[in-house]
């Protein structure tokens, strides 16, 4: 059982192997304790003595204990030839990871959708699901070339926000379709585009790759762009910053 429990994790590691197996990896004590509260459903664990070096770590332990989730221990040696993290916690988990659709977005007034066009980083696609949750949005939506929700990196910086915030990978189309049928109105993130003005119809902001910015088609049926003011010398922002100053004017009173 436990070779096979290693296999898995190896494979789980691919993003092929998740997506044929349709499960998913939460590493670290954070992660594992957001699933657990989520509700999300865990297949397996995997455990090492550095679990049980922090009280957070020894409570965690017992409450899978509780849980009776299966949890199969490993020394420390083999655990960080199978986690993916520099300095591992000891505890990975094997998930099953929710299946959001678009029917679960209740977009609204104050509950802004956020639209993500190829942005390749994992760790910008977790921390803009995190700061999409933190911020009150209705949900993070995933054009083609944006990296897998699903992915570990992604997953870890999204500290469990994709467990409670809808998020869906679509096309175009899709999206065109969804905002058109819902009255969403589309604005676009662009440098010297004006501020983010309050309106009564429910928004779906889309940010693009820091490098090449927003696919060109999507301004052809985009409601309009919309933009932060900078300083003149100033570039431009983190996509993840610059998500996070825009949630927060769209969701503000």
């Amino acid at each position: 059982m436990t070779h096979s429990l290693h296999t898995l994790v190896r494979d789980l590691h691919r993003q092929r192997g998740r997506e044929r197996r349709g499960l998913a990896l939460a590493e670290g004590v954070r992660l594992v304790e957001e699933a657990l509260a989520a509700g999300i459903a865990i297949r397996h664990v995997l455990a090492s003595p550095a679990l049980e070096a922090t009280p957070r770590g020894r409570t965690l332990k017992a409450t899978l204990g509780q849980a009776r989730t299966p949890l199969a221990e490993v020394s420390d040696l083999v655990f960080e030839s199978l986690a993916a993290t520099e300095h591992p916690q000891g505890v990975l988990a094997v998930i099953e990871p929710p299946r959001w659709s678009l029917e679960d977005l209740r977009p609204g007034r104050r509950a802004p959708t956020l639209v993500l066009d190829a942005v390749q980083d994992p760790g910008n696609v977790g921390t803009l699901v995190r700061s999409a949750f933190a911020l009150g949005a209705a949900g993070v939506l995933t054009l083609p070339g944006t990296a897998e929700l699903g992915n570990p990196k992604t997953l870890r910086a999204s500290m469990g926000g994709w467990f409670r915030l809808p998020c869906v990978a679509l096309d175009e189309a899709a999206l065109r379709g969804w905002a058109g049928g819902l009255g969403v109105r589309v604005l676009l993130a662009t440098s010297g585009a004006p501020p983010l003005l309050p309106g009564d119809a429910p928004l779906a902001l889309v940010l693009g790759n820091e490098g090449a910015g927003i696919r060109p088609s999507l301004a052809e049926w985009a409601a309009g762009k919309v933009g932060i003011p900078l300083r003149q010398t100033a570039e431009s922002l983190n996509v993840g910053v610059a998500a996070g100053i825009l949630l927060y004017e769209a969701t503000r009173e």
